[in-house]
């Protein structure tokens, strides 16, 4: 431990437990931690899941990453180092989420086995993974936000599944295939897999 770490004292003790917060919020914290290639739904799939849940009374939350990186991840690139600096502060901030009580939806690309490793290390029992699968050819027929022609043309570098390697999963918890599936049936799926583990 360096000098500097010498002066933290975290104060976990003396908080309010998880305990009792889950019991306020009548269920249980949880990361949902939904990862793919650019378009193949994960932001899609957490917004309406979101929305059914909010209907429910349920206390939720969604970090997705294009919205960190406009705020806590703002200055990082595409690199993997950045990439994986990237992860290791979204799980961590999931991880603080998710022991008050709220579901935590976190949608980021996460390419690599490492990096997952990694996000399920710091969530721990937390951590739910769900693989958003969609072919490479059909993210780039929809091209939500352009990305892929503007990696066609060399304008986007590192880019996931061209120049920059997506590892598929070994073993995820659910594995949501959009190819051929409607955005409706993939939040069904996924909600009616998470249920046990939300519920107080």
């Amino acid at each position: 431990m360096n000098s500097e770490q010498n002066h933290i004292h975290p104060e976990f003790d003396r908080q309010i437990s998880r305990e009792s917060k889950e019991k306020l919020l009548g269920q249980k914290g949880l990361v949902i931690w939904l990862y793919g290639i650019s378009g193949s739904g994960k932001s899609t799939i957490a917004n309406a899941a979101e929305k059914v849940l909010h209907k429910q009374g349920r206390m939720t939350t969604i970090l997705d990453g294009d919205n960190l990186r406009t705020g806590v991840n703002e200055n990082l690139g595409f690199s993997d180092d950045d990439r994986r600096e990237n992860i290791r502060r979204a799980a961590h901030v999931a991880r603080i989420f998710a022991q008050q009580g709220i579901i935590t939806f976190v949608s980021v690309i996460t390419p690599r086995h490492e990096l997952r490793d990694l996000a399920r290390d710091i969530i721990g029992d937390d951590y739910y993974e769900v693989f958003v699968n969609a072919s490479y050819a059909l993210c780039e027929r929809r091209d939500v936000k352009g990305l892929y022609a503007k990696a066609a043309v060399g304008e986007i570098k590192n880019f996931t599944g061209k120049d920059s390697a997506f590892e598929q999963p070994i073993s995820p918890d659910l594995v949501i295939e959009t190819e051929n599936q409607s955005v409706e049936d993939s939040v069904f799926a996924l909600l009616e897999a998470i249920r046990p583990a939300i519920s107080a």
